[in-house]
């Protein structure tokens, strides 16, 4: 009832509306799903956290920007993250008192993570790591306050940091005007010289291939949960736009045609939902595995996420496509898709 109402208007980017549901969802709970209680959250589990994502993709970008914030933001610090790092942001993330962004992708470089250009070099008084560079297409970016960005060290070392948007040195390019998820903000990060505490480097140094890639991972199956709430959505609504309009002196719905367009949308969601639900349910055990190893390495939970790398792609693609196929049959039903 917050979203709905204002999806119009958060496509067409009215300035500062998506902070507040976000901050709105907060109080539910939403954003501190896989925070630890000590931290804030809620501490549930993987398959709570799909159902969340799920349920927040029915609120078009609404959705989207809630995931970036809980996936690409929270899970790094929560997964790779030191204890210090833990107890200074969780909390301000799971209260949305501070919202973040993933800052990966580059101009000429897309998301290839071995490829990036952004370099960190160690101050000369040994106290900070001084960034350069620019991330491009960056979700959430222009009511972010902390950016989960990479650099490499020295031309090769990998590394994440945990990038505060108030240093010195951080500033945003213009809106992207895009043809899709038009209510979230996407803006480039512009680092030029900016000064990121030792402190504030997340994980080990040149391991950040493994922040970027597990994280990576996480995200693709909660997309892939994404996917299949705005397929309910749509199905949903196909199938009350076809009781309602008649032809012939009859709902439209009693055509075999229409019957076939519904009855395939349902099962290739139901394909998607499955696959997507046993991928959570594996890395639900998995995830506690690692756990109860380590709170303070993130090697355990690296080396757990990534042996189903296969499975969250296939989730992705397949639900991705699916969704895809829904949303054109729908608009076929005569459904208005509405504003993104």
């Amino acid at each position: 009832m917050e979203v709905e109402p204002q999806i119009q208007a958060l496509g067409d980017k009215s300035e500062g509306l998506m902070v507040e549901p976000l901050k709105k969802a907060a109080t539910l709970g939403w954003q501190g799903v896989d925070i630890p209680k000590e931290f804030g959250g809620l501490g549930l589990d993987a398959i709570s956290s799909l159902i969340v994502a799920e349920q927040a993709a029915m609120g078009g970008p609404f959705g989207f920007a809630n995931l970036v914030h809980t996936t690409f933001v929270a899970l790094p610090i929560l997964y790779f993250g030191n204890a210090e790092q833990k107890k200074r942001y969780l909390p301000d993330l799971a209260k949305r008192k501070k919202i973040g962004a993933f800052a990966l992708t580059e101009p000429d470089v897309g998301r290839d993570a071995l490829g990036l250009k952004t370099t960190a070099a160690l101050s000369k008084d040994g106290q900070y790591y001084i960034l350069d560079g620019t991330k491009q297409f960056i979700s959430n970016s222009g009511y972010a306050d902390i950016f989960i960005t990479f650099a490499k060290i020295g031309g090769e070392k990998l590394t994440a940091f945990i990038v505060d948007k108030d240093s010195g040195g951080v500033s945003l390019g213009k809106e992207e005007d895009k043809m899709g998820v038009r209510g979230t903000s996407t803006r480039s990060l512009l680092l030029e010289s900016v000064k990121v505490p030792l402190k504030n480097l997340l994980f080990h140094l040149g391991k950040g291939h493994l922040v970027v890639f597990n994280t990576l991972n996480i995200e693709r199956y909660k997309l892939a949960g994404a996917c299949v709430g705005a397929a309910k959505q749509a199905i949903e609504g196909a199938i009350q736009y076809a009781k309602s309009r008649r032809q012939f002196g009859q709902p439209i719905s009693h055509f075999g045609l229409i019957k076939e367009k519904i009855g395939e949308m349902t099962i290739r969601t139901y394909i998607a939902e499955s696959m997507i639900y046993r991928t959570s349910g594996i890395l639900k055990g998995k995830l506690r595995e690692a756990t109860s190893i380590s709170e303070e390495d993130g090697n355990p939970f690296a080396s757990r996420i990534q042996e189903y790398a296969i499975e969250c792609s296939i989730n992705k693609v397949y639900a991705s496509e699916m969704l895809d196929y829904v949303v054109d049959e729908a608009l076929q039903t005569g459904l208005d898709a509405g504003p993104n």
